[in-house]
């Protein structure tokens, strides 16, 4: 047989297709990481999560998790972080410096309360960090520095204000930050518990908007030269 003869009589070899690169994305394994801890942490608390089922949610292993992390307790500790980070991040863009006094604290409340409102799993894990008595938030040098620059906007804000005659001078800005958190954060935390004993919906729209017209203005009544 001729080498032509042997090369037909061959069976066809499969045509080579090279092997896509698989390119390494951390930082999106680790955000798909910090997503699925938040569902986890949120359902179960700190102390009934899985890693185990952390790293089901996101096709990942136990290990991979603790390379990024370290541990449950530092992972969490970083939910929090991205947490708080996510609010302070979108507060920055609202330009409260570029309005007049009144209308800046408007926009900021009425921002906190849709931020409070749309994002439960925030309330949540607030509430969560509260039952351990901010033992994980005292490990976080990143939430103490975040949580600085409401307070500086805030100041800012009022000390317009009062420059303009607008509102009461000597007003402390995180007294301010408390009275509008306080109302936010409790309509979303209490709205089981709240809304069966006075069979209020939350979710209803008119309600909402009611609510958040109530203390925008209970806020700027409070703040008023």
């Amino acid at each position: 047989m001729t080498m032509t003869s042997e090369l037909t009589a061959m069976p066809d070899a499969p045509p080579v297709v090279p092997r896509k690169s698989r390119k390494n994305n951390p930082e999106k394994t680790r955000e798909n990481i910090l997503q699925e801890a938040i569902v986890e942490f949120v359902q179960q608390g700190l102390s009934g999560a899985r890693v185990d089922a952390i790293a089901e949610r996101t096709h990942t292993s136990k290990r991979m998790i603790y390379y990024y992390f370290g541990s449950k307790e530092r992972l969490y500790v970083e939910v929090l972080e991205k947490l708080y980070g996510d609010i302070r991040s979108t507060e920055s863009r609202l330009n409260l410096t570029e309005l007049e006094p009144r209308e800046a604290i408007r926009r900021m409340v009425e921002f906190t309360f849709d931020h409070h409102d749309r994002n439960v799993d925030f309330v949540r894990i607030v509430s969560i960090e509260n039952i351990h008595k901010g033992e994980y938030v005292k490990q976080s040098k990143a939430i103490r520095s975040l949580n600085v620059t409401i307070l500086t906007a805030l100041g800012e804000i009022l000390q317009r204000g009062a420059r303009q005659g607008l509102f009461r001078s000597g007003l402390e800005p995180l007294d301010v930050h408390l009275l509008v958190s306080s109302f936010c954060f409790y309509r979303v935390s209490n709205r089981h518990t709240i809304g069966e004993i006075f069979q209020l919906d939350f979710s209803d729209e008119q309600i909402k908007a009611r609510h958040r017209e109530m203390i925008c203005e209970s806020v700027l009544r409070y703040l008023q030269a």
